[in-house]
């Protein structure tokens, strides 16, 4: 019987609809190779041969959904006998003069679309035409594909630690595969021969369930009840899988405030993003005694809270917005050096932080939220960046795609964002020759919530995506627009 998909995972599916599409994406903004490296050039035949030379190492990626009859069982994962590479790899280009805002508002369009769940559960875009010589890709990938498991996401087997292509392995030789972006040398990298194994009948997905069913009779209960949209089962399945994640929830007894980021929600997105330099962080933190992670919800907050004020939003010294906050943390033992991305599954809990929005003084702004993020950083369980990256070599996509799905477990009436910082390596990473120069996150809207906030730091840069609804935040690009304000705030605190 093919793989099944987990509770949780089944829970994404089951629980998507039109206002939320349930996948999260990355925007990658590439130097195009000039002149042209031994590869060849960056373009879209190029990105298409890159990707089939290395799909095997992310099996999922050839895979859907198929969905047992009567929702007996949960959905399995089969091979996609009709796989196409060319449906999944898209190729898009701007208008002149291909502006960042111009970039922006395809990526807004493209994450607004809802993934085809009768094919494997991805999409990514080659945009061509962005200014000074610049490309950008775009991935889309389902929650349902991050199983914690086979936790790589697409935008990762691209990238290499130099501008020369690594080889990487083929399958069947996946158990001591390395990293994506840091592949075997010494044999030239070639397609391997794939072919889908057999389709299940529905005759035998039912015949499956049913041997689960006698051998778990409360399971096909349960199976019916999140497939017809049971939220209480589903949290519950979702909760019982996160660890600490439920007992805090239950901590926070009252409801998030109400702002103008709670609302119902539209179909269709606006994203911004907003660049800043890791130097300024470690000023900061240096100068007060906290973490970059800490000045960076600071960072949030100022920016939170000019936004408000330009809104003409009543905002009182006692404001706060409440945010989700994921966090890595350290499974029972120590995570050791050889750990692979696949363990990032089970290492990926959520907390809640009220950002002090109402609070005029970024020094104090920064000590509230160093003394809230205390609490979780003082018990040994947080995992500091040099660990997190060589966990999972480039990791930030399926972190913040882990991130995501921690968040969504919760009553959305507890909340009223996400923001999920994930740390990248701090050197350069190239994908077919051409030098990667910045990624930013793009992180789902739940139901009822009108803005998420990601931000991954990578070779010297800390970058913000803001993914707001496009009726409830026609200003997102104002707030993105006020990080730098904030930043500047806290280093006119420290000392030259």
């Amino acid at each position: 019987m093919p793989p099944r998909l987990s509770a949780l995972d089944a829970s994404f599916l089951y629980l998507e609809q039109p206002t939320t599409p349930m996948h999260v994406g990355g925007v990658s903004i590439f130097r195009r190779p000039r002149p042209p490296g031994p590869s060849g050039g960056f373009d879209y035949e190029r990105l298409v041969e890159l990707i089939e030379q290395r799909i095997a190492l992310v099996p999922r990626y050839r895979q859907k959904v198929r969905y047992v009859p009567g929702n007996l069982a949960r959905p399995v994962w089969v091979d996609d006998p009709d796989f196409d590479i060319a449906y999944h790899v898209r190729r898009s280009a701007l208008p002149k003069p291909g502006s960042d805002e111009q970039l922006t508002e395809l990526v807004a369009r493209l994450m607004s679309r809802p993934l085809d769940h009768t094919r494997p559960l991805w999409e990514m875009y080659l945009v061509e035409g962005l200014a000074r010589g610049r490309t950008a890709v775009l991935t889309k990938t389902h929650q349902a594909m991050v199983d914690g498991v086979s936790a790589f996401d697409i935008g990762q087997v691209i990238l290499d630690v130099s501008a020369t292509p690594s080889t990487a392995p083929l399958d069947g030789e996946a158990g001591d595969a390395p990293l994506p972006g840091r592949g075997r040398r010494g044999r030239a990298m070639v397609e391997e021969f794939w072919m889908p194994r057999p389709e299940p009948s529905d005759t035998q997905l039912i015949l499956g369930a049913v041997a689960e069913a006698v051998a778990r009779p409360a399971e096909i209960v349960d199976n019916v009840r999140v497939a017809a949209g049971d939220a209480l089962a589903t949290v519950g399945k979702i909760a019982g899988t996160a660890g600490s994640l439920f007992s805090m929830a239950r901590a926070a007894s009252r409801r998030a405030p109400g702002t103008p980021l709670n609302v119902p929600i539209s179909t269709q997105r606006r994203f911004a993003v907003a660049r800043t330099r890791l130097e300024s962080y470690r000023k900061v933190r240096a100068a007060h005694g906290c973490t970059v992670n800490d000045v960076v919800l600071s960072v949030v907050s100022g920016a939170l809270r000019n936004w408000l004020l330009s809104r003409g939003e009543p905002v009182s010294p006692s404001s706060t917005l409440r945010a989700m906050v994921p966090l890595s943390v350290r499974g029972e033992a120590d995570v050791p050096s050889s750990a692979t991305a696949g363990s990032l599954g089970n290492r990926v809990s959520s907390f809640i932080v009220d950002l002090p929005v109402g609070e005029q003084s970024p020094v104090v702004r920064l000590h509230h939220v160093t003394h809230a993020m205390r609490e979780h950083t003082s018990t040994g369980q947080s995992v500091g960046a040099d660990t997190l990256v060589r966990i999972g070599g480039f990791a930030p996509p399926t972190l913040h795609a882990l991130g995501a799905r921690a968040a969504s477990g919760f009553s959305k009436r507890i909340f009223n964002l996400v923001v999920t910082n994930v740390p990248g390596p701090q050197f350069p990473l190239y994908a077919a020759g051409a030098r990667m120069l910045e990624m930013f996150p793009v992180v789902p809207l739940a139901k009822g919530q009108a803005l998420s906030i990601g931000l991954t730091s990578y070779d010297g840069g800390v970058f913000y995506g803001f993914n707001g609804d496009r009726d409830a935040m026609s200003d997102v690009d104002v707030l993105a627009g006020l990080v730098d304000e904030a930043l500047d705030e806290l280093l006119s605190t420290v000392g030259s």
